[in-house]
């Protein structure tokens, strides 16, 4: 990577980039890495870590262009942060279940934000507003949960999730001309959403990985249709609806014939 920054003889392209145009690739191998672990490709997850390692490798390749710190530094501040955030293993502290554990594990990140000078003591106070919204609804409703401001259960999540869905429906049949109809549902809908991480979480169901699921599980019907509609001399832009439909039927049960 130093080579590939070099301004005498390195690639062009490379020497283009700053820590604002590589976080995009950042966060798109993480997602890569999940996708292969979702597949259980571990081939493709050994691949898909180094393109990962290598984006921690160009921020910290820029970061000692200008003097900042270097790849060493970055592996001994996450070693330091280890040690210091598991003193049950590496001190004397005692924690006897993981519950106690992420219990240390906060307290030692408010002492840790204090030092630096951090006054917001709020229990949500260090979320990221950089990652996916599902994901930082997520850790909300986790940290919240932490002081005792949660749901009991799942059940009380779903009835809190059929009065979302009344709201939208009142949202929906007022009038398009009403100048206020678009804030209200993207309020009411974001309510609805949020209720919906809630549940996953309730569930202990990560809901990224729910997601990932969900729109691999749409492409590949998705897909199957199309090719059932070629099959047949037709495309889905030339079928109605009721047609596709019968399509997405044949898609599901093909599945469901092919996993018996």
């Amino acid at each position: 990577m130093a080579q590939l920054r070099n301004p005498d003889g390195g690639c062009p392209w490379d020497l283009e980039q700053d820590f604002s145009t590589i976080a995009p690739y950042t966060i798109e191998e993480a997602y890569e890495v999940a996708d292969a672990i979702d597949r259980g490709d571990l081939d493709d997850l050994k691949d898909e870590l180094g393109d990962l390692l290598l984006q921690v490798v160009f921020h910290a390749q820029m970061a000692s262009e200008q003097g900042a710190f270097g790849f060493d530094d970055v592996a001994r501040a996450i070693n330091d942060k280890m040690v210091r955030r598991h003193p049950h293993i590496f001190a004397q502290a005692q924690a006897g279940n993981a519950r106690e554990v992420l219990e240390n594990w906060d307290a030692i990140k408010r002492q840790e934000r204090a030092d630096k000078g951090h006054t917001d003591t709020s229990a949500l106070a260090g979320i990221s507003r950089g990652m996916p919204e599902w994901q930082r609804a997520a850790k909300l409703q986790s940290r919240a949960a932490r002081t005792g401001f949660d749901w009991p259960g799942p059940a009380p999540v779903i009835a809190k999730l059929h009065e979302e869905i009344a709201e939208v429906e009142v949202e929906l049949a007022r009038s398009d001309e009403d100048p206020l109809r678009a804030a209200r549902l993207q309020d009411e809908i974001g309510d609805l959403l949020f209720v919906c991480i809630n549940l996953a979480r309730q569930a202990q169901v990560d809901a990224g990985g729910a997601l990932r699921h969900a729109n691999a599980k749409f492409e590949r019907r998705f897909r199957a249709m199309e090719a059932m509609a070629d099959a047949d001399g037709s495309t889905m832009r030339a079928l109605g609806l009721e047609a596709q439909e019968a399509l997405w039927a044949r898609a599901k049960q093909a599945e469901r014939d092919g996993n018996a």
